[in-house]
């Protein structure tokens, strides 16, 4: 069993306040999770306005195909969402059992 792990971290230019904020996030939250096999939530940076960060995670039996979803997820999260800008992001795939 392989788990994909990725950790996106988003800047918010535009947003204001963190009910702006929560917007944001839960239109790409729920984007991802419609369009990928991925649980995915914010993770860290709860208080800031401007700054999100998503932990996204993903079960397979092949760690190649657990770092192509996750690809995907984090292209299509820096590509997807206009009001968002992708700062960073990390992937790690974990090899249990």
């Amino acid at each position: 069993m392989v788990i994909g792990a990725c950790r996106v971290v988003l800047f918010i230019p535009e947003n204001q306040s963190l009910k702006g904020k929560r917007h944001v996030v839960k239109s790409i939250v729920q984007r991802v999770k419609n369009k990928f096999n991925v649980s995915i939530a914010e993770v860290d940076e709860l208080d800031l306005w401007q700054k999100a960060t998503l932990g996204i995670s993903y079960v397979s039996n092949d760690p190649q195909h657990a770092n192509e979803v996750l690809s995907k997820v984090v292209e299509f999260v820096e590509t997807s969402h206009s009001e968002a800008e992708m700062n960073d992001y990390e992937i790690e795939i974990v090899n249990v059992f």
